[in-house]
């Protein structure tokens, strides 16, 4: 009888942990967006089609980096009730933290762009709308859905859309023909094919993006925990990282099929110079509407995409005056214009849309030391994190990924000099 009360009782037990961890899922989901996002369609095809299995490493490497990143800024939130960026202007330097969160708003930028022109390009396909005017007509949208607050109405719909995206690319590697043995050597052997850095740098500044990391930050933290009660903090902190890691392989899933799935091209001498011609790849598997289906995917996972952006650019721009994102508030505001009318712009003066969405990914890479090493600083600090300050097996982890992207950086560099 106690047997059967005891088993009942831990069976109520787990499924009210079930229930609770479910109330924490979310602000891993709301990055995780951006990881299919224009950008890294671009860049995930660039790498398939162009190496075949041979750049499948970065893909792993950067979804590793990603979850020790997005956790430790997410750590950050939960313990001190700042964003990156608020933290940034209460424990930096003026004149070096406006340095700093000037980057971050310039990734944010080169983000909005890719994203915005992602959204221009499926219009395009959808439409014949001419892609300068459908920058146009998607940029608006995205302003007056930031200021209306209206994408929390929507933004499960969105991401259920875009989600679509990544399931039909999961199952169309069923029907490519891969070899597996080759798959599973490229996902753990690291190769730098001559003339590939490029490429590799834009698959690792499409997964680990700056901006998304200021965004964690400030998402987790804006749910405005008692951060006096330290059995608050441990919970948060538990489920925070479940959600992450959650999220992060769900991202690392979809990034690598479409890299395997981009592979057909290459084993067909195709060269993919842009990113209409990627409508080939779901063919097979949605038949002649392959393009309505993906130019639909494509405009919705540019519109989401965009919207994360956004609100980065305004929390990174507010958090540089010590003020939470807000977008009531003048400096969000400020900061989510300064964003999306500066990527507007830029698409202006591109010529060539798909290496414009590879270029601006890996500019999200070179700016990505610069937040990694302020990211060790902020949570290592006793004086910032208290008693949750980075462990010393944590500061070894940061300082590895920090390493190795700036050494990238710099092979990129020598590469192109």
């Amino acid at each position: 009888m106690n047997t059967n009360r005891l088993l009942k009782e831990k069976k109520r037990e787990s499924q009210f942990k079930g229930k609770e961890f479910l109330k924490y899922i979310g602000p891993g989901i709301l990055v995780t967006v951006g990881f299919i996002d224009p950008g890294n369609w671009a860049s995930n095809i660039a790498a398939g089609s162009t190496f075949g299995y041979k750049l499948l490493w970065i893909v792993t490497l950067s979804t590793i980096m990603l979850i020790i990143l997005q956790h430790n800024a997410a750590h950050l939130g939960i313990a001190t009730g700042l964003c990156i960026s608020e933290a940034i202007s209460k424990h930096i330097k003026p004149t070096l933290g406006k340095i700093i969160t000037s980057t971050a708003i310039l990734a944010s930028i080169s983000t909005a762009m890719a994203e915005i022109l992602g959204a221009a390009i499926a219009l395009q396909m959808l439409f014949h709308i001419p892609l300068k005017i459908g920058a146009l007509i998607s940029a608006a949208v995205i302003v007056v859905m930031l200021f209306s607050n209206s994408y929390k109405k929507i933004e499960k719909v969105i991401i259920g859309l875009v989600s679509i995206v990544g399931i039909a690319f999961i199952f169309e590697v069923a029907l490519v023909n891969i070899d597996w043995g080759q798959a599973a050597r490229g996902f753990v052997i690291p190769s730098i094919p001559q003339g590939s850095l490029v490429i590799i740098m834009s698959v690792l500044g499409a997964v680990v993006m700056p901006h998304n990391l200021f965004l964690h930050s400030e998402v987790i933290q804006s749910r405005e925990w008692n951060l006096e009660d330290k059995s608050i903090i441990k919970k948060q902190l538990k489920y925070e990282y479940l959600d992450t890691i959650f999220s992060m392989v769900i991202g690392f899933v979809i990034n690598s099929a479409m890299v395997l799935v981009a592979i057909a091209f290459y084993e067909n001498n195709i060269v993919v110079t842009e990113l209409q011609q990627a409508q080939e790849m779901l063919r097979p598997l949605l038949g002649n509407g392959a393009a309505v289906v993906f130019g639909i995917a494509l405009l919705f996972a540019g519109i989401a995409s965009s919207i994360t952006a956004g609100m980065a650019g305004g929390s990174i721009f507010a958090g540089a005056f010590g003020e939470s994102y807000n977008i009531k508030n003048k400096n969000t505001k400020r900061g989510v214009i300064i964003t999306i009318v500066s990527a507007l712009v830029i698409i202006f003066f591109i010529t060539d849309p798909f290496k414009g969405l590879i270029y601006s990914q890996m500019l999200l890479s070179i700016q990505l030391p610069i937040t990694i090493f302020t990211q060790i600083y902020l949570t290592s600090s006793d004086k910032v994190m208290g008693e949750y300050k980075n462990t010393k097996v944590e500061k070894v982890m940061l300082w590895v990924i920090a390493t190795i992207v700036t050494a990238l950086n710099i092979m990129l560099f020598i590469s192109v000099l």
